[in-house]
């Protein structure tokens, strides 16, 4: 059952949201009439202020609420060091949840942070939310007062602040660059093929192959629904049997060193035969053997850029709608010629 807000009792009795707020402070503004009415209605349904939403003028908790879809990304990580590091310096305290993926986890978050817990919410929308496109739990926590700034995995039906990669051009980009170092059977591996991310991903590998002549081939593309990274290894060996190719790209860190061992077990020598790129740039990247190339997110600069938005738009500093756009880069280590 859907928690009753103070904008529907304001359309109950076709009043505004403030004469309701009013009514519910017991404030003398309001005919005695209206008041009991209201109260009345309010105690029937049983309904709990959000003292977000009653008071926002003249209250702030100076938290923030963080929500990351998982804890096993260094990429999440790096976010939430990147926003740490600006809600510190701008005097704000942070309250990270984890959603792990479930959109009923994720509501539930959202229900209990907005009740005046926290000012605004810093978020990576779960990866059920999105398959499921379900996304009125944000709706609600923007319209009740908590506004919501969204990061990489962002809902675009939802208008609020967002700050996403240039996944396209990162993908476009390391084609490019793989084909001017000689290599012409690219293949690409993605673990989030279901995702708007894995998807701008791959239009990108697609667009990059197109823009220096090479032919897109299904063949060379593997699609890992698997969820449990130990397994990766079950798809990408037979995958990397049966094709001949001499590059792979793929959309994350621990793919690529599953997608490294296969090679190194086929006989195959990384970078001289087979060159190996990553999405996201982290401590896997750094320690495998060789040394990964990695499409570096930022994450970091991503985290600050999200918290920056978020309290300037707590502050009033700034009232329009904006999508930022970090660009992404390549960082060469070993993995590549």
């Amino acid at each position: 059952m859907k928690k009753l807000t103070i904008k529907d009792i304001a359309k109950e009795f076709n009043v505004s949201i403030s004469t309701v707020s009013k009514a519910l402070n017991d404030s003398y503004e309001i005919s005695e009439s209206t008041k009991e009415k209201i109260q009345k209605y309010a105690k029937e349904k049983n309904y709990k202020p959000n003292f977000n939403a009653l008071s926002l003028k003249n209250r702030s908790t100076k938290t923030i609420g963080v929500i990351l879809p998982t804890m096993l990304n260094y990429f999440f990580a790096q976010v939430f060091k990147g926003i740490e590091k600006t809600a510190l310096k701008e005097g704000y305290k942070v309250i990270t949840c984890i959603s792990n993926q479930s959109y009923d986890k994720e509501q539930e978050i959202i229900e209990m942070l907005s009740n005046g817990s926290i000012d605004g919410f810093l978020l990576s929308t779960a990866k059920e939310t999105e398959l499921n496109n379900k996304y009125d739990h944000f709706k609600d926590s923007i319209d009740n007062g908590t506004p919501i700034v969204m990061f990489d995995r962002v809902a675009q039906s939802i208008i609020c602040d967002k700050v996403i990669t240039d996944d396209f051009e990162g993908a476009a980009n390391t084609v490019e660059f793989l084909y001017k170092k000689g290599h012409k059977k690219i293949a690409f591996i993605s673990t989030i093929s279901d995702l708007q991310i894995g998807k701008q991903r791959l239009q990108g590998y697609k667009q990059g192959l197109e823009k220096v002549g090479l032919s897109f081939d299904e063949n060379l593309v593997l699609n890992i629904i698997e969820k449990d990274y130990k397994k990766y290894k079950n798809k990408v060996r037979p995958f990397i049997k049966s094709n001949d190719i001499d590059a792979v790209i793929t959309t994350g860190e621990s793919v690529a060193v599953s997608t490294m061992k296969a090679l190194k077990k086929s006989g195959k020598k990384i970078p001289k035969d087979v060159a190996v790129i990553a999405f996201s740039n982290g401590i896997l990247a750094r320690h495998s053997s060789p040394k990964m190339t990695t499409i570096s997110q930022h994450g970091e600069i991503m985290g600050e850029t999200a918290a920056q938005i978020l309290i300037n738009k707590l502050e009033k500093k700034h009232t329009e709608i904006t999508t930022k756009i970090i660009k992404t880069d390549l960082v060469i280590r070993d993995s590549t010629r």
